[in-house]
């Protein structure tokens, strides 16, 4: 049996905690319950874990990030509560994401997805920027931002009322590329009012397909924009 991921979630409030913990138990997580910044401390010096969810207040004005947080630096943390105390550096952190309340068992699940995935010690190959490449997703317009061997991420600009199911469709038409792709998570995009950002993995295509798929990967001009990140 494969172990289950390991959440610390270190909240104060213990109604939002259970009830956090209950929505990670149902997608599969193991969370261990944590009420105070002592005990968060202690459990982060004892045993690895895969993410953290903690109480802003715990992790910056109580100094669970300072005390607890250099013994594991690359793991990713949601951080719930009162944006405005985060600092600017953990702002911009790959490894941190923050999270007003009130706490959407969607949203914040769809953030522990996000953070799951690109806190992983390594991917099978490395994520390229592109130039926000053109291509159409079960039939709609789109853009590519990213691409690796193994899936993409891209957005999709306001007027879609409904999410991308879990499997679609993605063409590059002047390219020839065409794979099919499982979603993996969904957020707003930070850059573009009202649209949607989507990532996904190839899935269920032919051999031909992903060979040509690596193939674009590969020969694909990396992009000098930040904004793309």
């Amino acid at each position: 049996m494969l172990e289950k991921p390991r959440v610390l979630v270190a909240l104060p409030d213990l109604n939002e905690g259970s009830a956090i913990a209950d929505w990670l138990v149902a997608e599969g997580f193991d969370p261990v319950q944590l009420w105070n910044t002592r005990t968060a401390v202690d459990e982060m010096h004892a045993r690895p874990f895969d993410l953290l969810i903690a109480d802003s207040v715990f992790a910056y004005r109580d100094g669970l990030y300072t005390k607890g947080r250099p013994r594991n630096p690359l793991t990713p943390a949601v951080v719930i509560g009162d944006t405005d105390t985060v600092p600017p550096n953990e702002a911009a952190s790959t490894q941190t994401m923050c999270l007003s309340r009130p706490v959407e068992r969607a949203m914040l699940m769809c953030y522990v997805s996000m953070a799951m995935l690109d806190g992983r010690p390594a991917r099978r190959s490395p994520r390229k920027m592109c130039s926000k490449i053109d291509a159409f997703v079960n039939g709609l317009p789109t853009r590519i931002l990213d691409v690796s061997n193994e899936g993409l991420r891209l957005e999709i600009a306001a007027g879609r009322k409904q999410a991308l199911p879990a499997y679609f469709s993605v063409r590059v038409p002047h390219l020839g590329v065409s794979v099919t792709v499982q979603r993996v998570w969904t957020r707003p995009s930070p850059n573009r009012a009202s649209a949607t950002w989507y990532g996904g993995t190839l899935a269920q295509n032919r051999t031909a397909a992903e060979q040509a798929w690596r193939t674009f990967v590969d020969t694909v001009p990396v992009s000098n924009d930040q904004h793309a990140s």
